[in-house]
């Protein structure tokens, strides 16, 4: 067995494989290189808290593996897909959507000799391209095309971060592992918080694409699905159908569609079949000089190591008064993207919607990151009589619309100098921003609701107060940020994924609101796939 040993070291050794390998040795006792087969990174994190390790200044801890001769060289992550193009057609799955739900679950189902019928409503990652580049132009979104909708899904086009909390509902690591294989760099095996970067993530994208094809599973792109086919009682779904009519059947559907497919919340609702209001998140995204948060974070320059990044939450008062109203609602930092740039990320026009990306060398000027407060039920409670469990997703899109009004067109954004928004104080200027499509000068706490600016406002006071600093007139805030989760969740047994009133049906990812990111969706999307497999199985 190989011989894993713990060790912390500077930036400077921790970059280099010959000053690492030669700290594993010696923790390891191993006095002569050439006792040594193999030697690779198991783990790794970057550690800038005061410490007595004995080195001064930034530390990275790693974990290291040793093979010794005798034991050779392990070896490397393999997968195998059989065939199922000639399955029959009672083990032909639909999976509504090809973001990493949508995929994983196509790469499980194939693992279990079923066939999977992928239905993506925009294109492929290469032709999706061209249409977000026009967006960044201030040309018309395409609402099937866009930085959401399409191959790979939102998160191909707006960053490739793969760190999750939800390490316990799957296999975390074969969905690494997965990734690794279809061309993510290894480091994504071991780095504490893995990031492929939106420049390589299109590639991995088209490389699993091009394993379901191989293995017989069918993706068709420019399929939106319009309608589902249920029993005549809705007690099952029978299919789908898609926006030119066809009808395509199935003992079972996986609905994988993302959180910002609106229409088929509002497909279901009209059908009568469950939907639930859910906790979502609104805010602003914030930008600042990445030196600056650099300096903050490590306390010094150091060219070995990587664009520093930050996580912050706090408790703030949640303005609202009342028997059992909450005296407090979070604030927090969403998708921070180091060396990053902020995009439009909007599903239709006349809304106003940003998010964040990094490449994979997080080597952009700017860092910036989602600042977004709680939405509690009582906050739109005026619009529940009307829309019933639609009701958060239609404060959303005002809120959008209410953006999009103030950036006066196209998808140019509202923006404010931070320190401004934190004071309340007009501010006539705009500063530098990695916002293609433009930014205008907007007093935005006097425009969104009320609540949404006394928590961001309280929220980045609290936060200086974690990284001084962090609230400066060199920063700016920039508008909106609302899509950080869907306000919508479709829901589900348990055990059996599958929707408590329709047989077959087995909502998943972040659409179904049971997802927050690539890694996450793509174990949870594995885990339905195996469940529409029992499912069919048993109903055998």
């Amino acid at each position: 067995m190989p011989k894993t040993v713990e060790i912390v070291l500077t930036p400077k050794e921790a970059a280099d494989s010959a000053s690492y390998t030669a700290a594993a040795m010696k923790a390891a006792g191993v006095s002569s290189p050439d006792e040594v087969a193999f030697c690779r990174v198991v783990r790794r994190s970057i550690d800038a808290r005061r410490h007595t390790s004995g080195i001064r200044g930034v530390r990275v801890n790693m974990a290291v593996e040793l093979w010794l001769d005798r034991e050779g060289r392990p070896d490397p992550v393999h997968f195998e897909w059989g065939d199922v193009s000639n399955v029959s057609a009672s083990r032909q799955v639909v999976i509504v959507g090809a973001g990493p739900a949508g995929l994983f679950a196509a790469l499980e189902l194939i693992e279990r000799g079923f066939r999977p019928v992928i239905l993506e409503r925009g294109k492929d990652v290469s032709k999706r391209k061209a249409d977000i580049a026009a967006i960044q132009r201030n040309e018309p979104v395409n609402p099937d095309s866009n930085y959401a909708f399409g191959e790979g899904g939102a998160g191909t086009y707006s960053d490739g971060k793969l760190y999750t909390r939800s390490k316990k509902r799957g296999n975390f690591r074969k969905s690494l592992e997965i990734l690794h294989f279809h061309g993510a760099d290894e480091s994504i095996l071991y780095d504490a918080h893995p990031h492929i970067g939106t420049d390589r993530l299109p590639r991995v994208i088209a490389a699993i694409r091009e394993t379901v094809r191989t293995a017989g599973g069918v993706i068709r792109f420019d399929s939106r699905v319009t309608d589902l086919l249920l029993a005549s009682d809705q007690s099952g779904v029978r299919g789908v159908v898609t926006q030119d009519g066809e009808r395509i059947e199935a003992q079972a559907v996986i609905l994988a569609t993302g959180h910002s497919a609106r229409d088929i919340y509002e497909l279901l609702y009209r059908k009568g079949i469950l939907i639930e209001a859910k906790p979502f998140a609104m805010g602003v995204r914030v930008e600042h000089r990445q030196e600056l948060i650099d300096r903050i974070q490590y306390k010094t320059a150091d060219p070995c190591l990587p664009a520093a990044a930050y996580s912050l939450v706090a408790q703030v008062p949640s303005g609202l008064s009342g028997a059992g109203a909450p005296k407090t609602r979070g604030v927090y930092s969403f998708c921070m993207c180091p060396g990053g740039f902020i995009v439009p990320a909007l599903t239709e026009n006349g809304e106003c919607v940003v998010n964040g990306m990094s490449p994979s060398g997080r080597n952009n000027v700017f860092a910036n990151s989602g600042i977004v407060t709680q939405i509690l039920p009582e906050d739109y409670a005026d619009l529940v009589p009307h829309f019933g469990p639609l009701a958060g997703m239609r404060f959303q899109q005002q809120l959008e619309k209410m953006g999009y009004a103030q950036g006066g067109g196209a998808q140019v954004a509202p923006a404010q100098r931070l320190d401004a928004f934190v004071k309340g104080s007009r501010c006539g200027e705009v500063l530098p921003a990695s916002y293609h499509p433009g930014v205008v000068a907007s007093d935005m706490d006097k425009w969104m609701p009320r609540f949404i600016a006394q928590a961001l406002r309280a929220g980045f006071r609290e936060f200086d107060k974690k990284m001084r600093g962090f609230l400066t007139a060199e920063a700016q805030v920039i508008g909106i940020e609302s899509r950080t989760s869907s306000p919508v969740r479709i829901p589900r047994g348990r055990e059996d994924y599958m929707h408590p009133q329709v047989i077959g049906l087995f909502p998943a990812g972040e659409g179904a609101g049971y997802a927050g990111g690539i890694v996450s969706a793509a174990v949870d999307g594995a885990a339905v796939a195996k469940a529409a497999a029992d499912f069919i199985q048993t109903k055998k």
